[in-house]
């Protein structure tokens, strides 16, 4: 019985082992960067980052607000979202008052995205995007092109690459889902 539970174990161990690895291999792919935990929108479920990135398929970050003359883009960036997101397209949102323009409870957040919008793309946390308090993340894509300077700025990573759009450049019919269908091409001819 004894080496039967020492067998076992020495079983138990190594799938664990192999588990481990598969784990850290795919992390490791994943850029510094995003490799941080957040919390859902209007949840106690962390997420991170990494969980949604996918070694050479683009991702869109976008700073969103609930009251801004921009907050209509929730819709064409869930179109996006819809379109692609079978072909690996990414898109995260987070919301953020660093415009005064942003509700004060994630419950009204939530409110505005899923129920007005009907929000399907992964929502975050309420961050800062600006200045000395920005979250690392939103410091790291304003230092490779330039900070959101207000709501529904939108990033495309793709392959290490950063593209930056502003406010005003539209989720859909744009340079922006121009650059993203060229991505998802890009990735068709080199497979």
């Amino acid at each position: 019985m004894s080496s039967t539970r020492s067998t076992f174990r020495l079983f138990l161990a190594a799938v664990l082992a192999i588990g481990a690895v598969h784990v850290s291999a795919e992390s490791a792919g994943c850029p510094d960067y995003l490799n941080t935990d957040m919390r859902r929108l209007h949840s106690q479920e962390t997420a991170n980052l990494c969980d949604f990135y996918r070694a050479g398929k683009p991702m869109v970050i976008v700073n969103t607000a609930s009251h801004c003359g921009f907050t209509k883009q929730f819709g064409g960036l869930e179109k996006l979202h819809q379109k692609y997101k079978d072909q690996g397209l990414v898109v995260l949102g987070f919301p953020s008052n660093s415009f005064n323009q942003e509700e004060k409870s994630e419950e009204g957040t939530a409110r505005v995205c899923y129920k007005n919008y009907g929000v399907t793309f992964p929502m975050f946390e309420h961050v800062d995007v600006k200045g000395k308090e920005a979250h690392p993340l939103f410091a790291y894509l304003a230092k490779q092109t330039e900070a959101p300077s207000w709501n529904f700025n939108k990033y495309l990573i793709d392959d290490g690459n950063v593209q930056h759009f502003g406010s005003r450049v539209a989720p859909e019919g744009s340079e922006l889902e121009e650059a993203i269908g060229e991505a998802l091409a890009a990735q068709t001819t080199t497979r």
